[in-house]
């Protein structure tokens, strides 16, 4: 992704956030040259990665295949005796024509939540013992304390205040319903390691390739200096 897209990218979400009235932490606030002062008294943010996240899965359509996102809490499960949070939360914004492709997580469970904009399609699968799509048996899902089974690849429909828990291995895909403008969501999750716990299929990336043709605006979650 070119630097400038995703400066365009970290506007927009920024602009949802503010009409929606929403709080950030500090930390989302801090331009690059800010990050180069930071001390080690901000080492939980930069080892936990938390803050901006712009992903395109290495596909370079970031249009159609991508979204953005701001992890706002998470602990760190490499390091548990530092940052022992068993939990994390995020915020993530879709506009309409993106995608975020299918995939499951081997140990996060999570709950998406549809905080504000228009309705978000999630699309969902168990899996097969080989970690395969089950194109075939039923699901369950849960959805605000109410229990459905649905056909395989059923699309659920979640408008705001609308939520799914998302159990592992279970495969899920989501989007934007056209015509219902862009989507904030919110994902309260056991512990979040996005470097391991994504299994994706087919196989994509996660983080983007930058080609710097403007200066950052602000830095994404795995691009924090070292404190000095």
């Amino acid at each position: 992704m070119k630097r400038s897209e995703i400066n365009a990218a970290l506007k927009e979400m920024e602009q949802m956030i503010t009409e929606y009235r929403i709080t950030l932490p500090a930390f989302c606030g801090f331009t690059p040259e800010e990050w180069k002062g930071r001390g080690h008294a901000w080492d939980e943010v930069r080892d936990s990665m938390l803050g901006w996240d712009i992903t395109d899965y290495g596909l370079g359509r970031f249009d159609e295949v991508g979204f953005s996102l701001i992890t706002l809490r998470n602990g760190n499960l490499k390091r548990k005796s530092e940052y022992p949070k068993p939990y994390a939360e995020k915020l993530l914004y879709l506009k309409e024509g993106q995608y975020s492709p299918m995939h499951f997580h081997w140990y996060k469970m999570e709950d998406i939540i549809n905080r504000a904009g228009g309705t978000v399609l999630i699309r969902v699968y168990n899996s097969l013992p080989d970690e395969e799509i089950d194109r075939e048996s039923p699901v369950t899902v849960h959805l605000d304390g109410e229990t459905r089974t649905v056909p395989a690849g059923t699309q659920l429909r979640l408008t705001p205040g609308q939520s799914i828990t998302i159990f592992p291995y279970l495969y899920h895909d989501f989007e934007v319903e056209p015509g219902t403008g862009p989507v904030l969501l919110g994902e309260v999750s056991q512990c979040n390691d996005d470097n391991t716990d994504n299994r994706f299929n087919p196989p994509v990336g996660r983080f983007p390739a930058i080609d710097e043709d403007e200066p950052p605006y602000r830095l994404l979650c795995n691009e924090y200096p070292p404190a000095e």
